[in-house]
């Protein structure tokens, strides 16, 4: 009996270890992989394309609800959920392939799960019928609660359609119908949801958005059975409440721990939001409207550390306009930062914030990681004033001390060596770690950066050196340079930096770091190209491209929707394609384009007008329209760019087929040295006046075309 007893409690064991909804001393940290109208700039292709810095500072990247809305959405009005992963952040093709890219890189990617509510189809009432793996999922009229937008939704039931004779177990949200998760079909709906987000995507978990709107109990019978790595409920409430709500979930889920936020909100917004106010750090360490945060030793003894995933900032409470402010953090935004990430509970750190703060931030999270900082680690308070405020954290290698505010940079603590700083913020680490550090983390940087990295001994013995190499090879006692503790580097070349501790005569607990050189910015010129629509569904005879810049404001460079009219072309292997080429002049520019016929859709049949949003260009690139997408009458784009096309398309005329026929009017003659003549009057840098190829527009491209007509 012992033994069956035994084998029954073994197996028991995987689920008893998922059902606890966030691991034990996970020491990970998470992005908010987005902000409130991110659509571009955290596209899925975007996102991929920044995978190694991601990795170097993050283990879990949270990003938007990813399944089709019907329109441009931040995916909290969910339509679809099974058949259609085309949304305002990308195609399903990129979503698979960016979660795969992060997986690969030791990235988990965090789904955000909208289950409270649901998107109506045709009429108030009903909901999208979906087929995946051959089922069909339809939700009807009986799976919205009774008392659905306080009572409103009964009133606009069609003739035969009633609702669910249940309440809602939760809040009412009047903004879409509230799903009743009372009801069998709303159950087994989103098992069957989770469970493909899990499974079929590849997501390693959820972030369920308001769970206020339905019982815990719910998202314990969700997690239970599609067995997600990670789970975290946003309860916008306090403590007490958030509380309540894991232990609702049998501690299947985690949850945001908004009185953090809020006490972080509370010291670096005192005083005002000017570079002069002071703030006062002491609120780090006070309730916020009686509220301590759920990882403060101050309520019920950090007992519900491990289910805390801390933030300072997020899209609902970030800085949007002037009309829309919202509650941001105003100022030291790096300084609370450096505070998130050095205390217990799992840091969620804001994309903006990231964006900003790449290298402090990524170097921020290597001294956490390095210190052994996890979910549930210890802390004790060292300071507590309206100047500064500093908490040593015990970590499993090590201790860290962090300290906030205007005076943090003369903070000192005995026994303990100084490794980080910055605006208002200071990381000291205790010296029985006994480990090499290298401020500067791994990344790109440009020579004209000089930037300085600076090798630290973290000791208990006095004057223990640093030997180091950038060769790649591990330093030794004979191997490398030695210095002392405090030297520094100019990073002037490509190199692989290791340092070692050298105490004794032992060279040991190396740290590396990865330094690639970034060319210096030049100005350049991208062309944009489209295949000609009429070998497409479109059909469109007119070419607008409407172009603008996040990366600049939103700048428009072809005027108000629907843009400006596109009548250059080139001819490559008997098809035409329509360009435009745009002057980059600032370092990390880039553009994107809606190609249109002409038509403006608010004031027109929207219908087969316009295409899908491209991806963010950067350099030459080619596009055509693939097929129309019923959710939102866009054609989508089809990224068709390859060196060799780009290389065609570069020497190739007008429909001529012969670049030097620059008016595109059939012949090479005086129109085209005229045509070239007046483009460089205008200053106009045109591919297609360049017809030598040397990048430039002047007097070489007037006589390569008179040697061009001499020929005839």
């Amino acid at each position: 009996m012992k033994k069956f007893a035994t084998l029954i409690a073994a197996a028991a064991l995987p689920a008893m270890m998922w059902a606890q909804g966030w691991p034990a001393e996970y020491g990970g940290v998470m992005l908010q992989g987005f902000y409130w109208d991110s659509y571009g700039e955290t596209s899925w292709l975007s996102l991929e394309a920044d995978v190694d810095n991601l990795a170097e500072a993050f283990d879990l990247v949270w990003i938007p609800q990813s399944a089709n809305c019907g329109g441009q959405s931040m995916g909290y009005n969910p339509k679809h959920w099974f058949d259609n992963y085309d949304s305002s952040f990308g195609y399903e093709y990129e979503l698979r392939s960016m979660i795969k890219t992060f997986k690969d890189h030791g990235i988990g990617t965090i789904a955000d799960v909208v289950i409270n509510h649901r998107q109506n189809a045709t009429n108030w009432t009903d909901f999208v019928e979906e087929t995946y793996n051959g089922k069909t999922y339809l939700m009807t009229s009986k799976d919205i609660c009774r008392d659905d937008d306080g009572g409103e939704t009964a009133k606009h039931l069609q003739e035969g359609e009633s609702l669910s004779s249940n309440f809602d177990t939760g809040e009412d949200w009047s903004g879409e119908r509230d799903l009743d998760h009372k009801s069998t079909n709303v159950q087994n709906t989103v098992k069957d949801y989770l469970y493909m987000l899990l499974n079929d995507y590849g997501y390693a978990g959820f972030r369920y958005d308001m769970v206020r709107g339905y019982a815990a109990s719910y998202t314990k019978m969700y997690n239970e059975y599609s067995k997600p790595q990670f789970s975290v409920g946003e309860n916008w409430s306090g403590t007490s409440t958030i509380s309540s709500w894991i232990d609702g979930t049998s501690n299947t889920s985690a949850a945001f721990d908004f009185q953090f936020r809020y006490t972080c909100r509370n010291a670096f917004n005192a005083g005002g939001s000017t570079p002069t106010s002071t703030g006062d750090m002491s609120k780090l360490n006070a309730q916020n409207d009686g509220n301590w945060p759920l990882i403060s030793r101050n309520y019920q003894s950090g007992k519900y550390r491990r289910y805390a995933v801390t933030f300072v900032e997020n899209h609902d409470t970030q800085y949007r306009d002037a009309s829309n402010p919202l509650d941001p953090i105003k100022k030291d935004t790096i300084a609370a930062n450096a505070y998130l990430l050095a205390m217990p509970g799992t840091p969620c750190v804001f994309y903006p914030h990231w964006k900003a703060y790449k290298q402090e931030i990524k170097a921020l999270s290597a001294a956490r990681k390095l210190a052994g900082i996890h979910n549930m680690s210890d802390y004790q308070l060292k300071a507590a004033t309206s100047a500064r405020a500093a908490f040593t954290v015990t970590g499993t290698k090590s201790k860290l001390t962090v300290c906030v505010g205007r005076t943090a940079g003369s903070y000192t603590l005995s026994g303990t060596t100084e490794i980080l700083s910055g605006y208002h913020y200071k990381y000291l680490l205790d010296n029985s770690a006994e480990v090499a550090w290298v401020d500067l983390p791994s990344g790109q940087y440009k020579i004209s950066d000089k930037k300085q990295a600076k090798l630290i001994a973290v000791s208990a013995t006095s004057g223990a050196q640093i030997v180091y190499t950038t060769d790649g090879s591990n330093p030794t006692a004979s191997n490398g340079t030695k210095v002392a503790s405090g030297s520094t580097i100019t990073i002037n070349k490509a190199m692989t930096l290791k340092a070692g501790l050298l105490v004794g005569g032992t060279v040991k607990n190396i740290c590396t770091r990865e330094y690639k050189i970034k060319a210096e910015f030049v100005p350049y010129s991208v062309t944009v190209y489209l295949k000609d629509p009429m070998t497409s569904d479109a059909k469109w005879e007119n070419v607008n491209y409407y172009i603008w810049s996040a990366a600049n404001n939103n700048e428009q460079l072809m005027g108000d929707w629907p843009g400006t009219q596109v009548t250059d072309t080139k001819v490559v292997d008997g098809v035409k394609y329509y360009y435009k080429t745009f002057d980059f002049t600032m370092e990390d520019y880039y553009i994107q384009a809606v190609f249109n016929n002409g038509v403006d859709p608010t004031s027109t049949d929207p219908k087969n007008v316009q295409s899908d949003d491209t991806p963010r260009i950067y350099a030459d690139a080619v596009f055509a329209l693939g097929d129309l997408n019923a959710a939102n009458n866009h054609y989508r784009i089809q990224n068709i760019t390859s060196d060799e096309l780009v290389k065609k398309l570069a020497a190739a005329g007008g429909e001529s087929g012969n670049k030097f026929d620059v008016n595109s009017d059939g012949k090479v003659d005086v129109g085209d040295v005229n045509a070239v003549l007046a483009a460089i009057l205008a200053g106009d840098k045109s591919a297609k006046f360049d017809v030598n190829g040397d990048t430039k527009v002047d007097v070489g491209d007037v006589n390569a075309i008179l040697d061009e007509i001499l020929k005839q």
